[in-house]
């Protein structure tokens, strides 16, 4: 039995449905491979969506036309907009969602899509053919399951997740699988070896989970979430299920003396596993041991739905055996005599490094073969679907000729830094994304996206009318706001000049406005050009530093550029640059061990190619 698609996606985690999503909602018609229908759009770890940097990128997501922000706003039970004590550049949406609604919110999304099917099945190998002329040596032509299915298609976009050759761990206690209950993809990473992708090992974990009527919730600190719930997507009008509390407890020096006493049986400290985990979410264990000088740290209860008896424990990330977990537990405030739903594990997976890989997530040596999520070195569900959005796009974009791909600069989207810091300096450890790694986050802020990306995922096609009309709306809003904000003083000042002051907030501007025209504005309107006003001067500086950084990204690299005969380039620039093969001289300058003098002598070499050309 076979079947012909025009794009095969393999993996139904966050960044499958998003590229999977993009792709179906282009017009090509589309597979999704998956072990089972019922853990499409599955949390593995904590189900919370957002935070700082990740929000952003949520909110970059739904600008475009993806569908993360769309399954958060049916399914979130508590959303908060943290960092609001700092400025608004750094404000981060984050959402406490449903573990159950969740991934039935993503798979009713997808049961809309008109060019999809979903396959249920353990894709064994991914099947190319050789072809000749420039560029790779093999092309994709489509899968094979292992229960002996052949699906046919020239574009297949691999999301594994935690899955591949996966590896779970619980103190010495080892078990194939890249989640509870699930199983490892094995045969995949004997494909890409195969194929001659070089792997590498990567490790993440999560903490245990409790059940909620053992919790003395007297003991910790109620952390509720916001009085009005502000949603992810912009087609969302208002947040209407019920809302819930979360807590916070700490750990103490009871705590720790358990786990100090037992780092021994520690799979990170043991010897039993050795690849690298996430920097910023660090196992309990390995708190105690970098942080040794902190008497406690902080421990979020976040309940797994509304109706779900699993209480998340949020900064005890362990892998330590059970009678461990059971013993620091004990000594947590507000968890004496909690009962242990789901112990805490860590788990092992195989990556493909991304120097094999090109801006627009198409591998180098197979033509056709898109990676995305978590086999990119990347952790997170909004990595993941970023990613999956920027495959899918770039998956149906290289099967129509003569079509560039789909690129998003650093100035442009977080969704940008985060592809281009992935593939220019691959991360030694799963990558995460925060505000700090953008350097134009006065410009990337969540409230712009949909000003920043809306009309390019229109261009594209991933932006249907409804959501056009919606933010057309929006956009006529801002214009007017903004040319009456021009034209109008107030307390004896230009109003763009009186909007800056410290003191000035939404209500002022709202009540101003309402004086000067009987028009009615949305408030997310009249609260981005509040911002913009607040922000004006630091925003023309960075105006005037991206027009400087767009005429050294622009100069473009020509695929197959022989850096071994730039004799002015240091040996590690050749080796770096021939890695990476970077598509402009920007890329190039991002590039770990590449240095000014290296950018001025590929610079003088690019520049004189082409007045050579020119002047022939």
């Amino acid at each position: 039995m076979s079947q012909r698609y025009d794009i095969i996606v393999i993996g139904g985690g966050h960044a499958g449905v998003e590229a999977a999503w993009a792709a179906s909602r282009l017009a090509a018609r589309t597979a999704l491979v998956t072990m089972q229908y019922e853990a499409i759009g599955r949390m593995s770890c904590n189900p919370a969506i957002g935070g700082l940097g990740k929000g952003h990128m949520v909110r970059e997501i739904d600008a475009l036309g993806g569908l993360m922000g769309l399954a958060t706003d049916r399914a979130g039970i508590q959303f908060r907009m943290l960092n609001r004590s700092k400025g608004p550049a750094v404000w981060a949406p984050r959402a406490q969602c449903d573990r159950k609604a969740y991934p039935k919110a993503v798979q009713t999304l997808l049961a809309s899509a008109t060019h999809l099917d979903v396959v249920e099945g353990l894709i064994e190998t991914i099947v190319t053919q050789e072809r000749s002329g420039e560029g790779a040596a093999k092309r994709v032509c489509g899968v094979l399951l292992k229960d002996g299915r052949r699906l046919h298609a020239d574009v297949v976009i691999l999301t594994t997740g935690t899955f591949l050759r996966a590896l779970m761990h619980c103190g010495p206690q080892q078990s194939e699988g890249g989640r509870v209950g699930e199983p490892s993809a094995v045969g995949l990473s004997a494909c890409l070896k195969a194929l001659g992708f070089t792997l590498g090992r990567l490790k993440t974990g999560t903490p245990p989970r409790v059940h909620r009527d053992t919790v003395d919730f007297e003991q910790c600190e109620v952390q509720p979430g916001d009085d009005v719930p502000i949603p992810f997507s912009a087609m969302t009008d208002a947040i209407t299920q019920p809302q819930v509390n979360c807590w916070i407890t700490w750990t103490n020096a009871r705590v720790h003396e358990p786990i100090r006493a037992n780092l021994h049986r520690a799979p990170m400290y043991s010897g039993q596993i050795q690849s690298r985990g996430p920097r910023y979410c660090p196992s309990i264990e390995d708190k105690i041991v970098r942080f040794a000088d902190k008497p406690r740290h902080q421990i979020f209860l976040e309940p797994e739905g509304t109706d779900d008896e699993r209480i998340y424990c949020n900064g005890i990330s362990t892998s330590l055996p059970q009678d461990v977990q059971d013993a620091f537990l004990r000594e947590v405030p507000g968890l004496q005599h909690a009962k242990i739903l789901q112990y805490g594990y860590a788990v092992e997976y195989d990556f493909v490094p991304t120097h094999q890989t090109r801006l627009s997530l198409e591998t180098k040596l197979v033509s056709g073969l898109f990676l995305a999520g978590q086999i990119n070195g990347t952790s997170g569900y909004e990595e993941a679907a970023g990613q999956g959005v920027i495959a899918g796009i770039n998956a149906v974009r290289s099967l129509q000729p003569g079509t560039e791909p789909f690129t998003l600069g650093r100035d442009q989207a977080y969704l940008g830094v985060m592809i281009d810091d992935i593939i220019t300096r691959p991360p030694p450890e799963p990558y995460r994304m925060f505000t700090s790694r953008a350097e134009y986050r006065l410009l990337l802020r969540s409230d712009n996206a949909d000003e920043r990306l809306t009309p390019i995922g229109r261009e594209l096609g991933l932006v249907d009318d409804a959501r056009w009309k919606r933010f057309s709306a929006k956009d006529r809003s801002l214009t007017t706001i903004r040319q009456l904000c021009r034209k109008n003083r107030f307390e004896g000042v230009e109003m763009e000049t009186w909007l800056r002051r410290p003191d000035v907030k939404l209500a002022a501007l709202a009540e101003v406005l309402a004086r000067i025209t009987p028009q009615t504005f949305c408030a997310d309107a009249v609260r981005q050009v509040l911002v913009e006003a607040k922000y004006s001067g630091y925003v023309d500086r960075q105006a005037k530093q991206i027009e400087r950084f767009r005429r050294l990204e622009s100069l473009a690299i020509p695929l197959g550029t022989d850096y071994g005969v730039m004799t002015g380039l240091r040996h590690e620039a050749r080796e770096r640059l021939g890695q990476v093969a970077p598509a402009t001289l920007g890329q190039a300058s991002r590039i770990s061990g590449i240095s000014p003098a290296d950018i001025t002598t590929l610079w003088i070499y690019l520049t004189g190619r082409r007045a050579t050309r020119t002047s022939a």
